[in-house]
């Protein structure tokens, strides 16, 4: 920066280059006029009159604050902001305000070396003409991940963690005596201990895990659950505290309860499934039926502020594997203590409805009961059931008299009638404005050494929304029994609820429903985006039923969810959009998430007669659960991505009908037709013509031949690659367009 007097003078962009990153350097001082000569070496008059003219401009911009006639410091009012730091593979980095502004460009060089996910504190640069917004991270307040997955490089002197995803700007370097036995190629997790810092931009770390060879199914799972910070294994001392839980029922624990032990009772779960939470009961009683739908009492079992407790915060959902379950619970419990297996008498936490023909709530009640379920059912059979009762009855079992079955003289018409039930239920839910979004999911079979052996959608079908239904509204009923505003007290007004857990979901963001609405007018659909939420809801509806079997019918589905917010936990209560309820919580797996647990134990305290709940605990509580939610979920996608390429790595050359399932300014996802699998055509690829992308159209555009590819599109595609390591499976054309 140094100038000597009469050689090249600084022009007023230097100048003002200089100025912005000596007070972006030094956020907590104020600076004088003759500290900032000093510091910028400006031995002239008119580079000195050019930057006390420049130090003007900024203060008027607000982008330094003026303390006296002779000082300024940067205006950290403004210029200086908190948030989260989002790390790009491409570089193009960003800073996530708190107060959920727009995202703001940080380049590599003023990054501090943060990590996505990182909280981190910025200062805004001035704004260089004909340049977008910028700012510079001056702190990194805390790192959001302390350890790293990846390969270890062992050389001979030293040795490195090679990570995925350009998580890191460098990979870890690890002291040779802090390998734990690891060698090259072996994936492990390492626990970071050196920070990047002014005096070295090394990050260094300690072996605490080998997981084993690259490749080996177990190591590959373990290493996608350690890499978004999830356990793979169950701490000894929690296993033991679960030993020493004493499973027997007392005379006396039994006379606190309903007992139910003589109502017929049956469980019905996925066919591989071993942790049974919930568990439905059905009986006449006069002209009405009885439904008891019934719920692990986990709560019984594990006490609040316990070790096991403690854990199952920790986790706060089971997370669910293409190959395997990691359960919230250590195995004695959620297996076997708290599953409502067959034939074994269980403490239940249960909502004992009591229902007309039509599947009206005439009354109910919620009680802790003691159940011994009849009969484990399998989806699969379920359906079989149900499938033989709908060919027996022509016009449709859901719509047909009752009569015959009134007795529920065996377990079939128990079932039968509890779909009956079931979809009355539905029928109804939909008609209120509940959004259907019936998506399918993606399964694979897989042999003994975790291999898929084949790729295959799971879709929803009687049985399965047999069970959701009577779950649904449980929830709903517990929901509304502690959330609905008591009667009025001695001052008139109603009494204030107590604080509890709900599950809500926020309406859809307006701009991309209204995106939605010009985009399907194309195709000839009508939409309202204005209006009550029922008639939005309902309009959102008649647009699903209209596409069903139309070649945009996925096109139009994948657009209409983008529009929707995602469901949380929380103790501020804005109600259910998508499933049209004022009042929701989740009470139907405490086995498999915490927030059933919080619900179960605030149910409890206020049966007893308990006071309100600390509002912010539980709060806090229900952030942390929805986080761990997404987290869960991402590990889960991430475990769906490596089966998906493990079953194509053979395939390579194979050709395949695909459809369209994502246009990026990158490429295009497609998804084969046959097994469901999705892979991406390069934009390197598409080398006939040079591809706009239009991202409110869904589609991209050639330039000159001005050909589409459209969301939803037919496409005949080639594997072209199977990358297990980075779970990227890459596509080619197979032939050209005019075949489409």
């Amino acid at each position: 920066m140094s100038k000597k007097k009469g050689g090249k003078r600084l022009n007023k962009k230097q100048i003002a280059e200089m100025l912005q990153t000596l007070f972006q350097q030094n956020p907590d001082t104020t600076f004088s006029f003759k500290q900032i000569f000093k510091a910028l070496k400006l031995d002239t008059h008119p580079t000195k009159m050019l930057a006390i003219d420049l130090m003007e401009e900024m203060a008027w911009d607000d982008y330094l604050s003026k303390v006296s006639d002779n000082s300024y410091r940067l205006n950290l009012k403004t210029q200086v902001q908190e948030g989260t730091f989002i790390r790009k593979a491409n570089g193009k980095n960003s800073f996530q305000p708190d107060d959920g502004g727009k995202p703001i460009f940080v380049s590599e060089r003023n990054s501090m070396f943060a990590l996505n996910g990182d909280r981190v504190k910025v200062a805004m640069m001035a704004r260089r003409e004909k340049h977008i917004k910028e700012a510079m991270v001056v702190e990194i307040l805390s790192h959001k991940m302390d350890q790293a997955v990846g390969k270890l490089k062992v050389e001979k002197d030293f040795a490195f963690l090679i990570t995925e995803g350009n998580i890191f700007v460098h990979d870890i370097l690890i002291p040779k005596k802090k390998l734990k036995g690891g060698k090259s190629g072996d994936k492990a997790v390492v626990k970071i201990t050196q920070w990047p810092s002014k005096d070295s931009k090394n990050i260094v770390g300690e072996v605490i895990d080998v997981l084993g060879k690259e490749g080996d199914n177990n190591v590959e799972m373990h290493a996608i659950l350690a890499q978004y910070g999830l356990p793979y294994k169950y701490p000894k001392n929690v296993e033991d505290a679960a030993e020493k839980i004493e499973p027997g029922i007392t005379p006396d624990e039994i006379k606190r309860r309903i007992d139910m032990r003589d109502v017929w009772t049956c469980t019905i779960d996925p066919k591989d499934a071993k942790d049974f939470d919930d568990a439905l009961s059905i009986r006449k009683k006069d002209k009405y039926y009885e439904v008891g739908v019934h719920i692990a009492d986990v709560s019984h079992y594990v006490k609040e502020g316990s070790i096991i407790d403690k854990e199952a915060v920790k986790r706060a959902t089971s997370v669910y594997l293409v190959d395997r379950t990691i359960p919230m619970l250590p195995e004695r419990l959620c297996n076997f203590i708290c599953s409502l297996r067959p034939d074994e008498e269980k403490l239940t936490y249960s909502v004992i409805f009591v229902l007309d023909e039509d599947a009206n709530v005439k009354s109910y009640q919620i009680a802790h009961t003691v159940i011994k379920s009849n009969r484990r059912y399998a989806y699969e059979e379920v359906q079989e059931i149900l499938t033989e009762n709908y060919a027996s009855q022509p016009n449709n079992y859901s719509q047909a008299s009752p009569s015959g079955l009134s007795s529920l003289s065996g377990e079939k018409d128990c079932l039968v009638t509890l779909d009956r039930l079931a979809k009355k239920l539905r029928e109804r839910r939909f008609k209120g404005g509940s959004v259907k979004f019936d998506r399918e999911e993606l399964h694979f079979d897989i042999d003994e050494k975790g291999k898929p052996t084949r790729a295959y959608f799971k879709k929803s079908n009687d049985a399965t929304q047999l069970i959701e239904e009577f779950m649904l509204l449980a929830n709903k009923y517990v929901a509304e029994n502690v959330g609905k505003a008591k009667k009025a007290g001695k001052d008139g007004n109603p009494s204030k609820a107590k604080t509890f857990v709900y599950r809500v979901h926020d309406q859809p963001d307006p701009t991309k429903l209204e995106a939605l609405r010009e985009f399907v007018v194309k195709f000839g659909y009508k939409m309202k985006t204005a209006g009550t939420k029922g008639a939005i809801s309902k309009s959102l509806n008649a647009l699903m039923d209209g596409c069903q079997g139309k070649k945009e019918q996925k096109l139009i589905e994948t657009v209409a969810l983008r529009a929707m917010m995602k469901a949380k936990y929380s103790t501020h209560n804005i109600g259910h959009y998508g499933l049209a309820f004022e009042y929701y919580t989740h009470f139907t797996s405490p086995i498999r998430r915490y927030p059933d647990t919080m619900v179960h134990r605030l149910l409890t305290r206020y049966q007893d007669a308990g006071r309100s709940a600390n509002q912010d605990k539980f709060e806090e509580l229900c952030e942390h659960c929805s986080d761990m939610e997404q987290v869960a979920q991402q590990a889960e996608r991430d475990s769906i991505k490596y089966k998906m390429v493990e079953f194509m790595e053979d395939k390579i050359g194979n050709e395949y009908d695909a459809h369209i399932s994502g246009i990026q300014s990158y490429g295009i996802y497609c998804e084969i037709d046959e097994n469901h699998c999705e892979g991406m055509v390069p934009m390197r690829d598409l080398d006939d013509d040079y591809y706009d992308f239009d991202e409110r159209n869904y589609c991209l555009v050639g330039r000159r031949h001005h050909h589409k590819y459209q969301l939803g599109d037919p496409i005949r595609i080639k594997v072209a690659r199977a990358n297990l390591e980075k779970r990227q499976l890459d596509f080619a054309l197979a032939d050209s367009h005019e075949s489409y």
